[in-house]
């Protein structure tokens, strides 16, 4: 039996059904139903069910724009910081290996090539580097799972929702039988706050820039393989190879989904709130011998999906300011 924490959310959900394809008996868990925020429930819990393994998929994100209202501190620290250290500390204790689901947002740029050697850029939306991926991607690698964050309350400036993801790998990296899942910019064909293409939708600025992605179907069936494959314990980024603009993302939308008729241009003025944009490099995943589709390739597919489904009927709709005013 396998424990999900997190189950209604939008990554929980996911998993949720994923295991259910796969024929695992799971016990979804949410708060309302079951307080696992407290060490002493989920302690005498999984003593009492002991189950083969743990996913922990709670997370607060906020409201994504990097603003954050009086007491979203505490409870994004709380949900993201604190709980994933309580967990380790009750599975290392009853023996129960576990799966946390992280974010590549504690990471900022990429490294890019000049000349022979590889340096570390951290503003992946200037513009002679967003020229450079035009036109030569294979000058840029992402962060590997050896590097260490540099988004995050140790390497400033960061957000908070960074800095406490950060937080969270850094107390339970070494504490007992367990993976770290790090996703990037999920998205999908659910029309959801969370989604990437929904957020590029409601945010009031967006700025161009280079990023890695998951699709978010794609990414959990490979944490569920690593678990059944008995990989090795660790980090691994759980991301599509390879990376996109949003330009690229934002144009491809407009071409396939026959959204707003205007291109596309984007806002340089932001909420002055710092922001994450970077490229995670998967090459540990596929050393496992996991295989995820290319992200233009998944992020053509998904697209493709949304035009065939019943949702043509009312398409997404570019609506963010950022999108308004043509190039």
């Amino acid at each position: 039996m396998i424990l999900l924490l997190g189950a209604s959310g939008y990554i929980g959900r996911t998993f949720a059904s994923e295991l259910r394809r796969r024929g695992h008996s799971f016990i979804p868990l949410t708060r309302r139903a079951f307080d696992y925020t407290r060490f002493d429930f989920l302690f005498d819990y999984l003593r009492t069910m002991r189950p083969m393994f743990l996913i922990n998929a709670a997370s607060y994100g906020g409201n994504f724009n990097g603003t954050l209202a009086e007491g979203e501190r505490d409870k994004m620290m709380a949900a993201n910081a604190i709980l994933p250290q309580m967990i380790a500390r009750v599975c290392l204790m009853t023996k129960t290996p576990w799966g946390h689901v992280s974010s590549g947002s504690i990471y900022s740029g990429a490294k890019v090539q000049a000349k022979t050697a590889w340096a570390i850029e951290r503003d992946l939306g200037r513009p002679d580097l967003l020229e450079l991926f035009e036109n030569h991607p294979e000058k840029f690698r992402g962060f590997t799972e050896l590097d260490e964050p540099n988004f995050s309350f140790r390497a400033t400036p960061c957000n908070f929702f960074s800095g406490t993801k950060a937080l969270a790998e850094e107390a339970i990296r070494d504490l007992g039988q367990s993976y770290i899942w790090r996703l990037r910019l999920p998205f999908n064909e659910r029309d959801e706050p969370c989604n990437w293409l929904s957020r590029m939708q409601i945010e009031p600025d967006i700025s161009d820039s280079i990023n890695s992605l998951s699709h978010l179907e794609d990414c959990v069936k490979a944490c569920l393989d690593v678990w059944e494959m008995r990989a090795a314990f660790g980090i691994y980024n759980v991301c599509n190879p390879g990376a996109m603009t949003t330009r690229q993302m934002a144009q491809e939308m407009q071409r396939v989904l026959k959204t707003d008729s205007q291109p596309v241009t984007f806002s340089n003025v932001t909420s002055g709130v710092p922001r994450s944009n970077c490229i995670l490099d998967s090459g540990k995943l596929l050393k496992t011998g996991i295989k995820l589709r290319p992200i233009t390739e998944a992020f053509a597919d998904c697209l493709d999906r949304l035009r065939l489904s019943a949702r043509a009927t009312k398409p997404f709709v570019l609506a963010s300011k950022a999108f308004l005013t043509a190039l």
